[in-house]
């Protein structure tokens, strides 16, 4: 019998924080500003994508903890079990002078208005923290999920570049108290299930993931948050209620990551951040999209199994799993199954998924030496934007020159992710040539029928899905290099 407590427990800068009631709708943001006073974290848009509230939060990873920038203006305070918030309040430098990054931040003139600038420094501070003399590459990065509308950015850059002479991690308060924080969180991660509240206003956060599965399985109504960078939104935009909410971002169960000589399976509660260095290693063609979902904070609390769950016909990461032939792990209390990924999503809104399963994996196979692979983002925007269509390709050419084999599949082009099964069948068993492509161009308007919106009209979707195509066989055939210099 799993034993239940009452109480959210966190660390809030220096302070033991303990609530018993929490709505399940409360975000850190409001939280900090209007019940504890601390305002140097701002609201700009309410979604994430500005950066101007932004905080760490240190969590348990392994015997470890580990620091994230995230945005507290779509992050629940019913997720913070277990963590420690630290916002701009908390950085000091010695003897009451400012932090490092603060410093450098006014040496080199980084701040104008000053609305954004506390977002700067706590995404610098988490970086300053793993690495305090970044190239300017990580520094970019880093700041992917800032907006300023006064600076242009250079003098921030510049500040991050200088950061590391203004002081060095060993001297910073959060690595003085690094080892009495860390056994304040392992106490708060007790083993006992959190409940509070009771009907819509009801929070759970799982003793483990066993403790998950039961919960949901008697609760199928209960809407799951682990990363809400999607849920999120659903309560800063459109006002939605929640709960009951059970909240699972904690569980170091669904943050395993399996690899072996064919597959790597990536539990559901993995973020994108966590699965960068496997994504690298095992898919390297998959690391330019990967940086290019949304900016650094969302991929700090964004997870796998989340991009899949919700079943978003724009979500990033199908699209490529679909082309790898990818296996989804589904569970119902102890029960569970396996299908392919590209039939979990039936239709807009709908998912192959019971009352009470929730996805608990999905498995890639690795791509089998000689295939072809690459995925292409299309967005207005580079970085920390939503596609306006993904399409991943993949495909196998004999030593006789012929398409052996061939996925392709986009999200943005219909109601869900899905293949292009007949741009597929115009392929296989053709040379792999530039008319081989073009005679299959025409069978994308059988695979789709695209939308328009705000982000592509349909014709343009279309167009654009025909262009990556040929962009594939250029790339892979070696003729985009060769263009490329020709064009230089």
């Amino acid at each position: 019998m799993v034993e239940v407590a009452n109480a959210i427990r966190f660390l809030l800068n220096g302070e033991e924080i303990s609530l018993t009631e929490v709505a399940p709708d409360l975000t850190l943001l409001d939280w900090l500003r209007l019940e504890r006073r601390l305002r140097g974290s701002k609201e700009g848009c309410a979604e994430g994508d500005c950066g101007a509230c932004t905080v760490l939060v240190g969590r348990l990873f392994g015997d470890e903890i580990i620091y994230d920038s995230v945005t507290a203006c779509i992050r629940f305070v019913g997720s913070l079990h277990g963590t420690h918030v630290v916002t701009i309040e908390h950085l000091r430098g010695e003897n009451g002078a400012l932090h490092p990054v603060q410093q450098a931040m006014v040496d080199h003139h980084g701040s104008q208005c000053g609305f954004c600038t506390p977002g700067f420094v706590m995404s610098l501070y988490g970086l300053w923290m793993r690495n305090p003399s970044p190239t300017r590459p990580a520094i970019e990065k880093a700041l992917q999920g800032n907006l300023c509308r006064c600076t242009g950015y250079a003098p921030i850059i510049r500040a991050g570049e200088s950061m590391g002479s203004y002081g060095q991690p060993q001297g910073d308060v959060l690595w003085a108290e690094r080892i009495a924080v860390k056994e304040k969180v392992k106490a708060f991660n007790d083993g006992r299930r959190v409940v509070i509240g009771d009907g819509d206003k009801q929070i759970i956060v799982p003793a483990s993931l066993d403790d998950f599965a039961a919960v949901y399985e008697a609760n199928p109504n209960a809407r799951i948050v682990a990363g809400s960078t999607d849920v999120g939104l659903w309560v800063t935009k459109f006002m939605r209620n929640i709960g009951p909410a059970i909240f699972i971002g904690h569980l170091q169960e669904l943050k395993r990551i399996a690899e072996n000589a064919s597959e790597v399976r990536f539990y559901a509660g993995v973020s994108y951040s966590e699965a960068l260095p496997v994504i690298q290693a095992n898919f390297p063609q998959l690391g330019e999209l990967w940086n290019r979902i949304a900016g650094e904070q969302i991929r700090n609390m964004g997870t796998i199994g989340g991009n899949i769950a919700n079943g978003s016909p724009i979500g990033d990461t199908p699209p490529p799993f679909i082309a790898l032939g990818a296996k989804l792990h589904l569970r119902r209390g102890e029960h569970r199954r396996e299908i392919k990924l590209e039939d979990y999503f039936v239709a807009y809104g709908k998912q192959d998924r019971q009352p009470g399963e929730f996805v608990e994996s999905v498995t890639l196979p690795l791509l089998p030496a000689g295939e072809k692979f690459a995925t292409y983002k299309i967005s207005k925007r580079r970085e920390e934007d939503i596609s306006a269509l993904c399409g991943a390709f993949r495909i196998f050419v004999n030593d006789a020159g012929v398409v052996g084999m061939a996925r392709i599949a986009f999200g943005g082009m219909a109601a869900t992710p899905k293949r292009a099964k007949a741009v597929e069948a115009a392929l296989v068993g053709k040379p792999w040539t530039m008319e081989t492509v073009e005679a299959a161009l025409p069978a994308f308007a059988g695979d789709y029928q695209p939308i328009s919106d705000m982000r592509a009209s349909a014709e343009y979707r279309l167009l654009t899905a025909q262009n990556l195509l040929k962009r594939f066989f250029l790339e892979t055939s070696g003729q985009g290099e060769r263009l490329k210099r020709e064009v230089a």
